[in-house]
């Protein structure tokens, strides 16, 4: 038995899962025709991908691929720098590769920065289990597609930002094929969703019809997107599964990542409600998260990425100041104004509000703030940020094309 699985394991390693399984299933596919004259297996009985590729995480070396199946799979990235696609990588966990599952979290590692690489995903049914032996079913794979590492140094890159979407997918393409093209080359390579794209959180088809799958329609095949947590993505009962979706550092939704000349800080204002309320049954802590988020904030910003950095930049969906005075806004100002105050944030960008707004340094808070529009017509909006080693060039846009909001930012001594 180990000898088998060692044979096994080393196939897999010199000629490739794709080149053995697809083989066996073929085999095992035309003993099953010539034995069973039966119809032809409808899509919602073959296995299939029901959302993917889509890109998380992306770096410099490194970059998460995911998708979803409809079936229980083994599956992989097959990718190479260029136009080949020569190595092959599997997610593993505890030293158990990973398979038997529907949602695919496969991270690239050691990758050339600044540069193009191909890729596709491929998955093989998992049929089920004899004993200690695996039987698998037929294998799928996507066509082939193209992504670009972040530069180790780069000077300059563009990204766009959703916010409060509240489950009108069609916000997604409208905005994105409006306004932020130039021609007919996209206007920037990284897309933040910043909270609020769902109203209740109730399952799996709602976050791919409404997130997922038109991300993945547009550009999330080649460049990555974020999804930040508004206080709606708080609430339902499938709430608790949206991490197991998307890739997060640390699998936390507060975090910091450098993108050429600028140093991002994402943190989770959490609900704007007290954790009494009603909404949550007794089963929400927001306010100790919160407490935890602001010692971590107090040593994010003495890390030497921090300092560095040309500009910071803060994601958060209630923006401590200028969100009313319900309870989360109020504990978020309290806890994390005064330590970004210290900080010396460049900019902020939030949402919430459904007000578009923009709110120049004050007494109370001393860098600018930046909060998008709501969901409805003639209130959506699409943020755009240019950063160079110069400057923070923002533009808010209404979805009829207004520019309601913009700053100029330049490098500080710091």
């Amino acid at each position: 038995m180990l000898s088998d699985r060692r044979s096994f394991l080393e196939k897999m390693s010199h000629i490739g899962a794709l080149s053995l399984l697809p083989m066996a299933a073929a085999s095992a596919a035309g003993s099953q025709a010539a034995a069973d004259d039966s119809p032809t297996p409808s899509l919602e009985e073959k296995n299939h991908f029901v959302a993917g590729p889509y890109l998380q995480n992306m770096g410099t070396n490194e970059v998460t691929i995911m998708w979803i199946t409809h079936k229980n799979c083994f599956s992989w990235v097959e990718y190479g720098a260029g136009t080949y696609t020569s190595k092959r990588e599997f997610g593993y966990n505890n030293g158990l590769i990973e398979a038997n599952n529907r949602i695919n979290k496969i991270t690239l590692t050691n990758l050339t920065p600044g540069t193009e690489h191909k890729y596709k995903i491929v998955s093989t049914e998992v049929l089920g289990y004899k004993g200690s032996k695996v039987e698998f079913g037929e294998t799928i794979a996507s066509p082939l597609y193209g992504f670009k590492t972040w530069a180790q140094n780069e000077d300059e890159f563009k990204m766009v930002v959703f916010n409060d979407i509240h489950d009108r997918p069609q916000i997604i393409p409208q905005l994105l094929y409006r306004h932020g093209y130039t021609g007919n080359t996209k206007d920037y390579d990284f897309v933040v969703f910043n909270g609020d794209c769902f109203d209740w959180v109730t399952e799996e088809q709602q976050m791919v019809d409404h997130l997922i799958k038109p991300s993945v329609d547009i550009f999330a095949t080649e460049f990555p997107f974020l999804l930040t947590q508004g206080n709606h993505e708080c609430r339902g009962s499938f709430s608790r599964h949206i991490p197991e979706y998307y890739a997060y550092p640390d699998n936390k939704y507060y975090f910091s990542f450098t993108r050429g000349p600028v140093h991002f800080i994402v943190l989770d204002s959490g609900e704007d409600k007290t954790d009494d309320s009603v909404e949550y049954g007794g089963l929400s802590a927001f306010d100790r998260y919160r407490e935890v988020q602001k010692k971590w904030l107090e040593k994010e910003i003495e890390s030497p990425e921090f300092k560095k950095a040309d500009f910071r930049v803060l994601l958060i969906h209630i923006s401590p100041y200028h969100s009313g005075d319900w309870h989360g806004t109020m504990h978020c100002r309290a806890l994390f104004g005064p330590v970004l105050n210290k900080a010396k944030i460049d900019l902020q960008i939030s949402g919430h509000t459904h007000r578009y707004m923009t709110h120049e340094p004050d007494a109370d808070h001393n860098w600018p703030i930046v909060i998008g529009g709501g969901p409805l017509e003639g209130k959506r909006t699409l943020i755009k940020l240019h950063a160079t080693r110069k400057q923070l060039d923002l533009k808010m846009i209404r979805d009829d094309g207004e520019l309601v909001g913009k700053f100029l930012v330049p490098k500080k001594n710091k």
